[in-house]
């Protein structure tokens, strides 16, 4: 329909599109028993998400003493090796997710994953739940590579954003998210950004600056024709 403002849209994957906090929360866990860390709680894992996996495990370990750089890094790995094996297991779509993604399809919209996840994991959870042919493009926190100080070019930086719109053809993109990094890096990037309150929000989802918040996946085409669209350059 041409009446939908954008031609394109981005989502982040983690409290947007799927609810993955059990499968993240087993692999803290895997790790934190591994290396001799009591487990916590699977549901305290929506606290940690928006940081990606390292951190949630750093968070995890510091509140039972920490450990060096070596140490970590070597839990760290087994997190991960976990997780690549284990990482739809319980993940899956947000009620009204399908039924949205269908509706922008039938609209001929384009869409867009970006996450903070690695994109091989991104990669294979969308592939197992068979979505992944529902994106032009799957965007990840490694993606980018690293920017000339040697951090990630990932969000909140605008530059997975501004790939995203490129690869969707440019034109007019929203990005939709559930965190301050999602928040952050669609206004880096100049973009409309919806936020999900029904995510893992790190703050309450009216203060982090979105410019509409929905409260469940179906109410996100309603929200998109709510915002003003802007073409790319």
């Amino acid at each position: 329909m041409s009446d939908f403002p954008f031609s394109a849209v981005g989502f982040d994957l983690d409290g947007t599109l799927l609810d993955t906090h059990q499968d993240l929360g087993a692999a803290v866990n895997h790790a934190l028993e591994a290396g001799g860390f009591k487990p916590v709680p699977v549901d305290s894992s929506k606290d940690l998400i928006g940081g990606g996996a390292k951190m949630m495990l750093s968070k995890a370990v510091d509140e039972q003493g920490g450990l060096d750089r070596d140490a970590f890094h070597a839990l760290y790995k087994t997190m991960l090796k976990y997780y690549s094996e284990h990482n739809a297991v319980h993940s899956h779509p947000y009620p009204g997710m399908i039924e949205t993604l269908d509706e922008l399809a039938a609209r001929d919209v384009k869409i867009a994953v970006v996450t903070n996840k690695f994109e091989s994991f991104a990669k294979s959870i969308l592939e197992q739940l068979g979505l992944s042919d529902r994106f032009v493009t799957i965007i990840g926190g490694d993606t980018m590579g690293k920017d000339a100080n040697g951090k990630q070019r990932a969000k909140p930086a605008p530059d997975p954003i501004f790939e995203a719109q490129k690869r969707c053809g440019g034109g007019s993109f929203a990005f939709v998210g559930d965190s301050s990094y999602d928040v952050n890096a669609a206004k880096a990037a100049a973009v409309p950004v919806i936020a999900c309150a029904y995510g893992y929000c790190d703050k309450p989802p009216q203060e982090l600056g979105a410019d509409a918040v929905v409260e469940t996946a179906g109410e996100l085409i309603g929200a998109f024709e709510g915002l003003l669209a802007t073409d790319s350059p």
